[in-house]
C-alpha cells in the first residue's frame, strides 16, 4: 500500500513572495484548503514543508509554503511533487477507494478469469476501471455496485462482474 499520495507538481514561481504554482493531480483540487502540510519531493529528497495559504487562479493551486519568503528561495523547488503522507489524506467515504492503492490490483471476475487493474478513468458519473484480462486483453470496467462486487485493499485484490457485452 502507497504510503505517500502525489497531489501536485509544482510548474513555476508565482510573483516574488515566494508562492508557487501548482498543478494539482488530486480530482478534487479543494482539497488544497484542508492541507496543513505536505512533503517536497525530487528523486533525492523530500523536505517537510508546512502550507501557509492557497488561493486558486485558472487551473492551478497557488500555494505559500511557511517561512519560504521570496522567489529565491521557492525558486529551487520548481518541478518537485507535492506528496501528503496517508495519515494526512483526505478521508474516505465507505466504499471509496485511493486510485494509488488500486492501481496494480489483482482483478478476478465472476468467472473466474483474473487480470491486473492498470488505470482508472475519471468520468462525470463514475469512474472506470481499465483492466488487463489475462488471454484476452484490455477491458473498461465502471465503477458501479453492479460490476464490483468486492475490494480488498489489503490482499490487493477485487471480484468483478463483467456486464454483457463489456469483453466485446
Amino acid at each position: 500500500m502507497e504510503q505517500f499520495f502525489q497531489v501536485g507538481v509544482i510548474t513555476s514561481t508565482h510573483g516574488i513572495r515566494g508562492e508557487v504554482k501548482v498543478f494539482p493531480t488530486t480530482n478534487d483540487p479543494e482539497r488544497f484548503r484542508k492541507l496543513k502540510k505536505v512533503i517536497l519531493a525530487s528523486e533525492k529528497e523530500q523536505i517537510p514543508a508546512e502550507i501557509q495559504g492557497v488561493r486558486f487562479s485558472k487551473q492551478f493551486v497557488i500555494v505559500k509554503f511557511r517561512g519560504i519568503d521570496d522567489i529565491n528561495e521557492v525558486e529551487p523547488y520548481k518541478g518537485r511533487q507535492l506528496l501528503v503522507v496517508r495519515k494526512d489524506a483526505v478521508a474516505l467515504e465507505q466504499d471509496e477507494y485511493y486510485i494509488a492503492d488500486l492501481l496494480g490490483m489483482d482483478v478476478v471476475t465472476d468467472e473466474g478469469e483474473t487480470g491486473v487493474l492498470k488505470d482508472v478513468i475519471e468520468t462525470g458519473a463514475n469512474e472506470v476501471y481499465v483492466v488487463e484480462l489475462d488471454g484476452f486483453g484490455e477491458v473498461l470496467i465502471p465503477a458501479i455496485r453492479e460490476c464490483i462486487l468486492s475490494v480488498d485493499v489489503e490482499a490487493g485484490s477485487m471480484r468483478v462482474h463483467l456486464l454483457e457485452g463489456l469483453k466485446e
